[in-house]
């Protein structure tokens, strides 16, 4: 299993709203990013930056099944307008940070 990270910004003045909308993730995103093969997912802010920690055997497999999900594009229209978002045009995703150090 590997492991895979990102970088994305809150706009200004959003951060409360950011966090009551991760408070109350609809189930079916939930389940969305379950059926992707995403595992272990963590999501961690420092001012207006967040910082995904994730899991998938297949990433390729993970990014392609989240770009044709209807509940993803959905979640992904709710929050745009609080999101300050850089996707890879390749994945359809979010910049992959590459890892530089593991320790276990």
């Amino acid at each position: 299993m590997a492991s895979y990270a990102w970088v994305l910004g809150i706009r200004p003045g959003y951060e409360e709203e950011y966090k009551k909308r991760h408070d109350e993730i609809w189930p079916e995103m939930t389940e969305a990013l379950q059926q992707s093969g995403i595992r272990n997912y963590h999501i961690f802010k420092h001012g207006l930056t967040l910082f995904g920690y994730f899991e998938t055997d297949d990433f390729d497999a993970t990014a392609a099944f989240l770009a044709d999900n209807p509940v993803n594009a959905r979640w992904a229209e709710y929050m745009a307008p609080i999101m300050q978002v850089d996707i890879d045009p390749a994945t359809s995703f979010p910049y992959l940070l590459p890892k530089q150090f593991s320790h276990d």
